[in-house]
């Protein structure tokens, strides 16, 4: 049995990790469904929300949501054999679906929130459009802004570099 200085000094701590396990848990269950859509079309991608958890080479260029697409110097068939096999080597990813010009990919972040990444391939042009966001919160803390960034540096050797 705890004495009453026990109690005073055992107390915050108690409290202390239940709120901890409760928001772990809490957080670990927020897996939120992905959108019901991801294209407004073949070629189009559904617009950023005005939150700025969300980043597309298809957003106005100077926005806070807008980032370059990716652009390549080979075949349209290796460069989506070069972006599939970056997303396979990425931690915390899985490749949902890739089907045709769209592929679609989910990162799990070590809080267990999904992010959706999808890819539109613009063969005409030589590059392929982007859009990383996340599924529920407001700020991402630059998470999709960084992930792009990763994916991009991971890529462009594989394709023929840069601009």
């Amino acid at each position: 049995m705890f004495n009453r200085v026990d109690y005073w000094l055992y107390k915050p701590a108690c409290i202390a990790i239940v709120l901890a396990l409760g928001v772990g848990l809490g957080l670990a269950g927020c897996a939120a469904s992905p959108p019901q859509r991801f294209t407004l079309d073949d070629s189009h991608f559904t617009p950023c929300s005005s939150a700025p958890h969300c980043v597309s080479s298809q957003a106005a260029p100077g926005s806070s949501h807008y980032v370059l697409p990716l652009v390549y110097h080979v075949s349209t068939a290796k460069a989506r054999q070069a972006l599939l096999a970056v997303l396979a080597r990425m931690d915390n990813a899985k490749i949902v679906s890739a089907k045709g010009r769209f592929i679609h990919a989910t990162f799990t972040t070590t809080l267990g929130f999904v992010d959706d990444v999808t890819f539109l391939i613009q063969p005409a042009e030589s590059v392929i459009d982007v859009k990383s966001s996340s599924r529920i919160g407001y700020y991402d803390f630059g998470m999709n802004r960084d992930r792009v960034a990763r994916i991009r540096r991971a890529f462009e050797p594989c394709v023929g570099g840069v601009i």
